[in-house]
This record gives C-alpha cells, structure tokens and sequence, in this order.
C-alpha cells in the first residue's frame, strides 16, 4: 500500500462538496488522516466566493497516475467538476495529488511532489499539520520549514466542519 496525500477544495457549495468528496474518496481509498479545513482566500481574480482547504493523508494500491486520472478525476466528475483552461475558476470540487510515497516525477501531467507544496499556505500548512516530520522528496526541504515561511493570514481554520469530518471517516477506521 501506498501512502499518498490529497488536496481537497471547493468554492462552490464547499461545505458540501468537500464533505461528499471525503466520502467518495474514503469508499474506494484508506483515510488515514484529515487536516484542518481552512476557509481560504481564492488565488486569482477578486471576486470569486472563498474556498475550503484541506489535505487527505490516504493509504492506496493505485499507482500515481490511476490515482490522480482515475479515482481523483472520477470523483470530480461526479460532483460536477468541468475543467477548463482557467486554473483559477470557482469549481465544485479539486482534488489534486501532491505527494505519493517518496516518489519524484515531473511529467506532462504529473509532477510529484506537487511544486505548488512550496507556494502556497493551503497546501503546506495542513500537510505540515499530517506529516511534520516530512522531507519532500527530491528536494531535501522540509514541509516544516516550507510551512513556516509562507503566510497563514488568509486561512481560517473551520474547526466545528473538520471535527465533524473526521468523526464521520475516521472514526470508522480506528473501529
């Protein structure tokens, strides 16, 4: 089994997406941890409704490419995502793979670990939070010092949803 994380966001409908999409992933992947969920301010043009972040730590015998192509983008489907070539439209639900075992590929369509780790808060801060002990591979940085260099002061963190979330998917592991 392969350890592998997730980012999770929504702008629309977010409380609802990211929970259905947790419930998606945990029927056909492990859940073996939950982030906070952080209200996020949207990257791009203003205007947009916030976003609810998080990461999902998953066990899983998919490799990168099954996982990211075809449960990741499955699930998006299933909620209704259309991607188009704006990377900074409202969307149902995101999920992206940003990191998977100790692997490095930089492809076309897939890059692990996902470089935008190093860049934005809503990424490393909630995967500081799973796995603080964690060098991204390839790199030699660690998601320690990646977190503490980028800024939290756009993040809120929805403490009442992410308990409420992992009662609901974790619980049910620990049985």
């Amino acid at each position: 089994m392969a350890r592998a994380f997730i980012s999770i966001g929504s702008n629309i409908e977010p409380e609802t997406n990211v929970k259905s999409a947790i419930r998606r992933l945990g029927l056909r992947a492990r859940i073996t941890a939950i982030s906070t969920v952080y209200r996020t301010e949207p990257i791009g043009p203003s205007g947009q409704p916030w976003f609810y972040n998080c990461v999902v730590e998953i066990q899983t015998d998919l490799d990168p490419s099954g996982l990211k192509f075809g449960l990741l983008r499955g699930i998006e489907g299933e909620l209704g995502r259309v991607r188009s070539s704006d990377k900074f439209e409202a969307r149902t639900i995101d999920l992206d793979l940003i990191l998977y075992d100790e692997l490095v590929i930089t492809t076309t369509d897939l890059a692990l670990p996902d470089p935008d780790i190093q860049q934005w808060p809503f990424l490393a801060i909630p995967l500081h939070e799973l796995a603080p002990g964690l060098i991204l591979p390839g790199s030699g940085l660690r998601i320690r010092d990646a977190a503490v260099s980028l800024s939290p002061n756009t993040m809120t963190p929805l403490s009442a949803f992410t308990e409420q979330l992992r009662k609901e998917f974790l619980h049910e592991r620990k049985q």
